[in-house]
């Protein structure tokens, strides 16, 4: 019996041994966070300048050091930012590469639509920066000192607005003509006559498939010659229609008031 009572003894102190690890596990990790908090204090000035300075970095693309002291006393801290670029003016250079190139592969099948007219020197295909430019003289699209187009404008209209469907930009049709006057019953100037030519060319393209809110019919009347009035031949070049697909980098300003690449002297 009192070899049994001193084995329940022994196990007794055994089985409560464990607690006095365990308040020595909890005495450490309160010391470990106390020092973690500690440690974890930072210096708010110093990293706002930090920051800023990050900020001025990729702004304007400059190499910088910053030396940051350590709230501990520890060494001191270099940080070099290289150059780089804002990443905006990265996106945006993107952006009109695959614009232009987008504008590129349309120049080259409407040049093939309107092969025909390209040799014959009735139309001029243009593509720049701020878009792509065609230029038809009035006789491929009009009788003299008419506005309703005829069958051969009809049909090349609808082919070119199978092209221009697969963009999504901006159009501008602009009607021009040359410095003689004209006055009619339906056109008292040449402001109607261009007005309502470029108007002609808009409503062909709505009914081939081009969203109206792409669209927009400007009359230039004798404004903005390509070339002399003094000659047969350079009235014959300025009374044309220019249908032109803005490029969607350019200023939305530029769709109503464009400036002219060649300006008639």
């Amino acid at each position: 019996m009192a070899r049994g009572r001193k084995r329940q003894a022994e196990e007794h102190e055994n089985h409560e041994r464990w607690l006095v690890s365990y308040a020595d596990f909890i005495t450490l990790l309160f010391a470990f966070f106390v020092v973690m908090y500690a440690i974890s204090s930072v210096n708010e000035g110093k990293y706002r300048v930090l920051s800023s300075s990050i900020v001025s970095a990729f702004q304007s693309g400059s190499t910088i050091s910053i030396n940051t002291t350590p709230p501990t006393g520890g060494a001191d801290t270099m940080i070099e930012i290289p150059q780089t670029k804002p990443i905006a003016k990265n996106i945006k250079s993107e952006h009109r590469l695959n614009e232009q190139a987008k504008l590129g592969a349309l120049t080259e099948d409407l040049a093939k639509v309107m092969e025909p007219l390209v040799k014959s020197g009735q139309v001029t295909i243009t593509h720049s920066a701020k878009g792509i430019t065609i230029d038809i003289r009035d006789t491929a699209l009009f009788p003299t000192g008419q506005a309703q187009p005829n069958d051969q404008s009809r049909l090349l209209m609808a082919n070119v607005a199978k092209q221009l469907v697969k963009v999504d930009n901006p159009i501008r049709v602009e009607g021009f003509t040359d410095n003689i006057p004209i006055r009619t019953p339906v056109f008292p100037s040449n402001w109607e006559l261009s007005a309502s030519r470029a108007g002609s060319v808009v409503r062909l393209f709505q009914e081939n498939g081009i969203n109206p809110e792409r669209l927009v019919a400007v009359g230039r009347g004798t404004n903005l010659p390509v070339a002399s009035n003094d000659t047969p031949e350079g009235r014959a070049n300025n009374r044309r229609v220019a249908i032109t697909v803005i490029a969607l980098d350019q200023n939305e300003a530029q769709l109503i008031t464009p400036t002219p690449d060649n300006p008639a002297p």
